[in-house]
């Protein structure tokens, strides 16, 4: 096709007339039917580019999965175990609220055009301010021109789900569920919409700034990380300290392969289209994980003497953080050093919290805070320009260092919008609903005293239990002072300690997996459920 082309052609004028088509000609040819298509394409709805579009379809399913399970396995799992129901009941709870909110205001305030800050209210119930304007099958966003609208919408809220879901690990164990769901109510309009727009807009300060921020280091980990330091430190520490053990490892773990998955679609589908670029996220997302998955093993290895599966599970999701905001501008080598350099730090920063004295129970912010705050940092290092496309979006190890400064001052914004507004919802909840659970039913878990339920059976657990825990053991005495029997438990059972005990009713303690039990006064009598003589499933 690169030559011209000949072709003999018969005539009245007899067998040897020749007409010549050059290249130009063929070309004219070729554009005009490409563009006859391109208009038929449209007309009939079919515009889009099928494999973008299933590509994004396939990442907002993964991206769901994310929260859906994985965040709430990840952190049921390392509650305490008369709690996990309730921190997997914030999850789902904010899954239905965020689409809500979504649906209703917060996809315009993100992602329709306005001011710097936020959004128009023009996309308000995806209507549009006329019906030519109205988010249907055929229209597509600007920021995604290959792929339909509404799953470039779809695939946007599954970022709000788990950004919000994220903050409850700074205030897991000790918050109200209903002042869970009004904080989140208000969250997600003054803390989510305006950063998201500024950073991902069209229209967005800081995008027009430069900063570079590829699938969420600033929107995500960082405004979620910084509010749950922020709801760590007004909510104030749990009763049972800083440092629990966590209930179930392998929850954790299945929580972090979750993660670790959707991530691929959480980075990848960022790209917005089945490209390179999309490929490219996905390697140094897997390159990151694996990075510091095993740094982590090997800080606790020289610090401790044993490598654990917290750790590991802790390891692999600090390097899908920390790879996050380059995910779309870094190659191999940046994702190695990412990993490399900033494991060890958000491994010492969770030894700081201890040290500071806050509360961020699931480690919101000790992750995700500085694990995004690390690696939008580095990103301003390593972006490199045969990966952006792009001579002018590169880092300072490419010859732009006014890249980092960039990257630090959206950090500070960022960092300093979440924590002072996320500060303001939580006190002006403080002084008129409520933060906090009451002590009695922080020490019989939220599980039974919030939502009436429990992990391995239903009773109900009485606000006038005192339970006292030392290092030794667990002593548990009712309202007279005398000693409650307590079974003997082998150490290190994973099993509920909720008895029924005549005249007192019922208790829930978290299980006895270190130490001894102190007290074991009287044989136990009618341990079975409503009174029966049959002991329990598991005793």
């Amino acid at each position: 096709l690169l030559r011209p082309i000949s072709a003999r052609m018969a005539s009245s004028a007899g067998e040897d007339a020749m007409t010549v088509v050059t290249w130009d000609q063929l070309a004219a040819v070729k554009d005009s039917l490409e563009a006859q298509i391109k208009e038929l394409k449209e007309q009939e709805g079919t515009g889009f580019d099928s494999g973008d579009t299933a590509w994004i379809l396939a990442s907002t399913c993964v991206v769901l999965m994310m929260s859906l399970p994985g965040l709430a396995l990840f952190y049921g799992g390392m509650t305490q175990q008369k709690n996990v129901l309730s921190t997997v009941m914030q999850t789902f709870s904010i899954a239905g609220l965020v689409t809500v909110l979504w649906l209703i205001l917060g996809y315009s305030l993100c992602f329709s055009t306005g001011s710097e800050v936020y959004g128009g209210v023009q996309r308000g119930w995806l209507i549009g301010p006329d019906d030519s304007q109205k988010l249907g099958a055929n229209t597509a966003h600007a920021l995604a021109p290959s792929i339909p609208e509404p799953v470039f919408m779809t695939f946007q809220l599954t970022f709000a789900i788990i950004t919000a879901a994220i903050v409850c690990g700074g205030f897991a164990e000790r918050m109200k569920f209903s002042s869970v769901v009004v904080f989140i109510f208000f969250w997600h309009f003054l803390v989510y919409c305006p950063i998201c727009h500024s950073e991902w807009a069209v229209d967005g300060f800081l995008a027009a700034a430069g900063d570079m921020d590829f699938a969420g280091g600033n929107v995500v980990h960082i405004s979620s990380g910084v509010a749950g330091l922020a709801a760590g430190i007004i909510v104030g520490p749990r009763l049972s300290g800083t440092i629990t053990r966590p209930h179930n490892l392998i929850y954790v773990c299945m929580g972090a392969a979750f993660l670790w998955v959707g991530w691929f679609g959480f980075n990848g589908g960022s790209a917005l289209g089945a490209n390179g670029t999309a490929g490219m996220a996905v390697m140094v997302t897997q390159i990151s994980a694996a990075t510091a998955l095993l740094v982590w093993i090997m800080l606790e290895w020289v610090t401790t003497g044993k490598p654990s599966l917290l750790g590991a599970a802790s390891g692999a999701v600090s390097g899908l953080v920390l790879i996050t905001p380059g995910s779309g501008y870094c190659d191999q080598t940046g994702s190695f050093f990412t990993a490399l350099i900033g494991t060890p730090i958000i491994f010492l920063g969770l030894k700081l919290k201890v040290r500071l004295g806050y509360d961020d129970a699931l480690d919101a912010f000790g992750v995700h805070g500085v694990g995004g705050i690390v690696g939008g940092i580095l990103t301003g290092f390593f972006a490199n320009p045969f990966v952006t496309g792009d001579d002018t979006r590169k880092g300072c190890f490419y010859g732009n260092c006014e890249q980092v400064g960039i990257q630090i001052y959206a950090i500070v914004v960022v960092a300093g919008w979440s924590f002072v507004v996320s500060s303001l919802i939580l006190l002006a909840l403080k002084y008129t609903m409520g933060l906090r659970v009451p002590e009695s039913y922080e020490i019989d878990g939220l599980d039974i005293s919030e939502h009436g339920e429990t992990m391995f059976m239903d009773f109900p657990a009485p606000s006038d239990v005192k339970v006292e825990r030392d290092i030794v053991g667990t002593q548990e005495e009712n309202v007279s002072g005398a000693p409650v029997p307590v079974p003997m438990q082998p150490m290190g059972a994973q099993v509920p300690t909720m008895f029924p005990i005549p005249g007192v009713g019922f208790n829930l303690g978290y299980p006895p997996n270190m130490g001894v039990v102190s007290s074991l006064a009287t044989p136990i009598t009618q341990v079975g459920p409503r009174g029966s003589s049959q002991p329990p499933p598991g005793y």
